[in-house]
């Protein structure tokens, strides 16, 4: 693998948060001087190419993959079209977990999804659902997202606290009951015997 594909697959990866010079540089076994040259070849590639609709910036001291302004209207409409308001499964997972837990990193939905979550952060960013809520005090200072007035009004519901609860939900865990059932039968059909028996 070349270091232009590894930095392009690893800045994908990172979606809109971004990767810092020295995360890029550790995990790419580069020095950072080296590394700022992969990365200009890599924004003048996407600057050169006019069929890509991507380029490369760096914001807050990251470097980040994003769409060129010049399709932003585009996108701006296709976020808009009534074809794309209902939201697939992965974004809905995303928007639950933002609602009830938020303010939330997108590392930390994805600790819980147990999956990448900025294409579905960035939709539903897109479609104002959810928001940037300021900065988590932490190495890197990650992002925090919220729900907005509009996923209010999405919902049906004047306020947050109008939410199902789900704290009381229990949450069965399939694969556990797949290899659990048989057991369980067995048990109670040997409870079974033993009554007949007495």
């Amino acid at each position: 693998m070349n270091y232009l594909a590894q930095i392009e697959a690893l800045l994908f990866v990172a979606g809109e948060e971004g990767l810092s010079l020295r995360h890029l540089a550790s995990m790419v076994n580069l020095t950072p001087t080296a590394l700022q040259q992969q990365l200009e070849k890599l924004a003048q590639k996407y600057e050169a190419d006019e069929s890509s609709s991507l380029c490369l910036i760096e914001t807050a001291g990251c470097y980040k993959i994003v769409t060129k302004e010049i399709f932003a209207d585009l996108l701006r409409d296709f976020a808009k079209a009534p074809v794309n308001q209902s939201l697939s499964r992965a974004s809905l997972e995303v928007l639950s977990i933002i609602a009830y837990k938020q303010p939330i990193t997108r590392i930390e939905v994805d600790d819980i999804r147990g999956v990448n979550s900025s294409s579905a952060i960035s939709k539903l960013m897109a479609l104002g659902l959810i928001c940037e809520a300021g900065k988590k005090e932490v190495i890197g200072r990650p992002n925090l997202y919220a729900t907005t007035d509009y996923f209010l009004d999405f919902m049906g519901i004047n306020d947050l606290s109008e939410l199902i609860d789900v704290s009381n939900i229990e949450v069965v865990d399939e694969e556990m009951t797949l290899f659990e059932e048989p057991e369980l039968a067995q048990e109670e059909t040997e409870l079974a015997k033993t009554d007949e028996m007495m």
